[in-house]
């Protein structure tokens, strides 16, 4: 499975997860999507074959669900709970999980043939 982080999430994350040999990229690493509306992004994510990693789950979650009810293709969410804390000492945590999560879904679908394209850390 290949991640995007939404703009809220650190770079940091995506460079020690890219440092264990997953497919993660920051959208602030990708200056096209720098600032995009979450909509934009999230209509990107598809076409690299990418689930989405985001706390936004109150912008994210209405996407998912339309694109569900449209047949647009998803890779889903990875929704970041409120227990991982947006601070740089708590990272490690999220990185753990986030680490733990890609070696247990490794394949392209994986997140939407079990989990109904969501799963929460």
């Amino acid at each position: 499975m290949r991640l995007l982080l939404d703009e809220h999430l650190s770079p940091e994350i995506a460079r020690q997860l890219r440092s264990r040999g997953h497919n993660v990229v920051a959208a602030t690493e990708r200056p096209e999507l720098t600032g995009l509306a979450d909509r934009l992004q999230f209509a990107c994510a598809p076409a690299e074959r990418r689930a989405i990693v985001t706390r936004d789950v109150g912008d994210f979650r209405p996407l998912l669900a339309a694109a569900i009810r449209r047949g647009v293709p998803t890779y889903g969410l990875v929704c970041v709970s409120r227990r991982f804390r947006s601070t740089r000492a708590a990272l490690g945590d999220l990185v753990t999980a986030l680490d733990r999560f890609l070696a247990a879904h490794a394949g392209d679908q994986d997140i939407t043939g079990r989990y109904g394209r969501e799963y929460w850390l």
